[in-house]
């Protein structure tokens, strides 16, 4: 019994061995994958009662993890959306195959790096086949609220390089010097002109033509003028008409006194601020606050627009997108805007090596490694992503070359001692000659 025992037991040492060696051996293998995390074999002794004074050797018996934790150095590229994740937290991640097959949400699977780019039908997709997941933006490029314990609001993020886009104007400042001594007795009264290019809804040029009439006094100066807004899109109706004073005093002289509303939206002296409604909808004019030189001046005999300025641009054709490190997936024009079309969240779980291994460095939940939940990159326990960037493998060469030395060695041993083994029972053999 003690000498099968010991035969038993060298067998196991070398299956231990043969299994410690074939993790070494992909470990190594693997030592340029990006995002391979290294498998680590833990040799544990299984012992068996002794009994009559006789000891009975158990042997051992190997058991293999990945540590899918352990974290491999960051290296730069060129390409933006070159992805990996700096800290706690992974990738969600699609196959391209279910995508194409759209039946229904994708199974969501992890990852902690990837290099994305654009598939023919647009979305962000690695040579392996794993499509980047996301949570889609509103038209405004809000995130709207998703849950955050299921995959459910995820959609593969897809970028339409044809995509035009503009921003309508909502929102303009005027710095307009208006000529003083135009509104002394005896001015001609000349009516000052300006036009202010707008963008409607649908990204087409419109404009605000703004009229300045002053009040010429019989006697003295008025410091009077007659401020009509009228929209293009609106068959030049009037959209607004407005009674401005100007101050004549010696610390404020120059500056709006007064402002009164014979039409359209009522001054606000607070913020300094009217609305006008166009064809497409509210536009907010900052004039200055009474008081302030910052917006409408009456100085000297010069009609000047100081500083206009505004919002809006006109229809663009998307040039590129990029990942910040929050996950914000922003989408850059050639008219220089910038929109967020997706957010890629970052997934955490309590025991991440408690996951199920799968092809191409992907993972998936399961019951041991816990409830999974989506946070934004950089909040919470998770760290942030990082664009231009992949994650090298967690194999430490070195480490696997020196592993496989003392596994050589331990195998060679087990192989002894089956060897002496072999020769005490044919010693035993030939006790009966």
């Amino acid at each position: 019994m003690t000498m099968s025992s010991s035969l038993n037991a060298g067998i196991a040492g070398l299956t231990a061995n043969s299994n410690r060696l074939a993790s070494i051996s992909d470990n190594i293998a693997n030592s340029s994958t990006f995002g391979y995390k290294t498998v680590r074999t833990d040799f544990h002794s299984m012992v068996i009662s002794a009994s009559g004074g006789n000891y009975s050797a158990g042997g051992v018996r190997s058991t293999s993890q990945r540590l899918i934790d352990q974290k491999g150095p960051l290296v730069s590229t060129s390409n933006a959306t070159d992805l990996a994740v700096r800290g706690r937290g992974m990738l969600p991640v699609a196959s391209s195959a279910e995508v194409a097959a759209d039946n229904g949400a994708p199974t969501m699977l992890l990852s902690t790096t990837g290099s994305f780019r654009t598939d023919f039908e647009g979305y962000l997709t690695t040579e392996s086949g794993l499509v980047l997941l996301g949570w889609p933006a509103d038209p405004d490029g809000t995130i709207p609220t998703y849950p955050r314990d299921t995959s459910d609001g995820l959609e593969p993020v897809q970028i339409n390089v044809n995509q035009f886009s503009g921003e309508p104007t909502t929102q303009m400042s005027l710095g307009v010097n208006l000529p003083a001594t135009e509104t002394e007795a005896g001015a001609s009264g000349d009516v000052q002109e300006l036009s202010i290019e707008y963008f409607d809804n649908l990204g087409t040029s419109e404009s605000l033509n703004i009229t300045f009439e002053p009040t010429v006094p019989a006697t003295g100066v008025s410091n009077e003028w007659t401020m009509v807004i009228r929209d293009s899109a609106s068959a030049n109706a009037i959209v607004g008409e407005y009674g401005v004073t100007f101050d004549t005093s010696r610390a404020l002289g120059g500056t709006l006194a007064s402002v009164s509303t014979t039409s359209g939206g009522t001054y606000d002296p607070l913020t300094g601020t009217l609305i006008v409604t166009v064809d497409g909808g509210p536009i907010e004019i900052d004039i200055g606050m009474i008081g302030q030189s910052d917006g409408m001046t009456q100085l000297s005999d010069t009609f000047a627009p100081v500083s206009i300025i505004k919002d809006g641009t006109p229809v663009g054709n998307m040039t590129s997108v990029e990942v910040d490190a929050n996950g914000m997936v922003h989408a850059f024009f050639d008219t220089g805007i910038t929109r967020v079309i997706y957010q890629v969240p970052l997934v955490d779980l309590p025991n991440p090596n408690g996951m199920v291994a799968l092809d191409q460095q992907t993972y998936q939940p399961s019951t041991e490694s816990g409830t999974y939940f989506l946070w934004d990159a950089g909040d919470g326990p998770t760290g942030d992503i990082v664009a231009f960037a992949r994650e090298e493998s967690s194999t430490d060469v070195a480490s696997e070359l020196t592993n496989m030395i003392q596994t050589q060695r331990s195998y060679s041993s087990n192989a002894k001692v089956i060897q002496t083994v072999d020769e005490m029972l044919q010693e035993t053999a030939n006790i009966k000659r």
